[in-house]
């Protein structure tokens, strides 16, 4: 790799993580501050969390800020990355992690739980990938988030993996868009993760079900996608542009 493919040569490197006061997001957000990334806390209502993780990377040495905003509002991106521009002079990196799943099948799914997915799923990501094609420097990288749901077609999951399948598309498209610019665009696509949005609304019998299904034999962890956002963020990975990486223990 060049020197000139990303800018850590030259000055600290930024990150927004959305979503990133719990869970994968919380993992992503302090894998990154150990890489020596500088990194903007995203939440929409766990201020406290957020708070107290920002408090978490300082204590080891790392630089975070904590920034409320709701990335289904079409100013929410746009604050996060101005949040960023002021705080650390830039943004390099940016992880579209925030994401809702509300399960049902299509026949009872309300407009409401429609509307709801799509605007942050979709609606959200898609913002902040316009928002990070304008405003990130040069050998950037942006991450989003897809799931591996995408493919199986299981019911119940209609609207949750329409919007990551149309994540899936964008990614592949804008990579080749911000190619020029040396800009690389991947999703991670996890599989079963065991957090709130994985198992809340679950039986323990269907999440052990699951877990036998996977053949590494257990639910991922936050801490398994950390690390391949890592990857995707680091100098490593320049080759590595408009994939879908579906980590998933192997469950297809």
């Amino acid at each position: 790799m060049t020197s000139h493919e990303t800018n850590t040569d030259t000055q600290t490197r930024t990150a927004i993580v959305t979503g990133a006061s719990k869970g994968i997001g919380a993992a992503i957000a302090q894998r990154l501050a150990r890489d020596g990334i500088a990194v903007v806390v995203n939440y929409a209502r766990g201020r406290a969390e957020a708070e107290a993780l920002v408090q978490a990377i300082e204590a080891k040495g790392g630089k975070a800020i904590a920034v409320q905003a709701d990335i289904a509002d079409p100013a929410g991106m746009a604050t996060l990355f101005n949040a960023g521009e002021k705080a650390f002079g830039g943004v390099d990196i940016l992880v579209n992690n925030a994401g809702v799943m509300k399960l049902s099948p299509l026949a009872e799914t309300d407009d409401a739980a429609f509307d709801n997915q799509v605007a942050i799923n979709l609606g959200g990501v898609f913002r902040g990938m316009r928002e990070a094609a304008r405003r990130l420097r040069e050998g950037g990288r942006i991450v989003n988030f897809s799931s591996s749901v995408v493919g199986l077609y299981q019911p119940g999951y209609g609207v949750y993996a329409a919007t990551k399948a149309a994540v899936e598309a964008m990614t592949h498209i804008l990579a080749k868009e911000l190619g020029p610019r040396r800009v690389t665009v991947n999703a991670v696509a996890p599989g079963p993760i065991e957090t709130a949005l994985f198992t809340d609304g679950k039986s323990a019998a269907q999440i052990e079900a699951i877990s036998r299904m996977i053949p590494l034999g257990r639910l991922g962890q936050p801490d398994d996608i950390a690390g391949v956002v890592s990857f995707l963020a680091g100098p490593d990975s320049f080759w590595v542009n408009g994939q879908i990486i579906r980590a998933n223990g192997g469950v297809i």
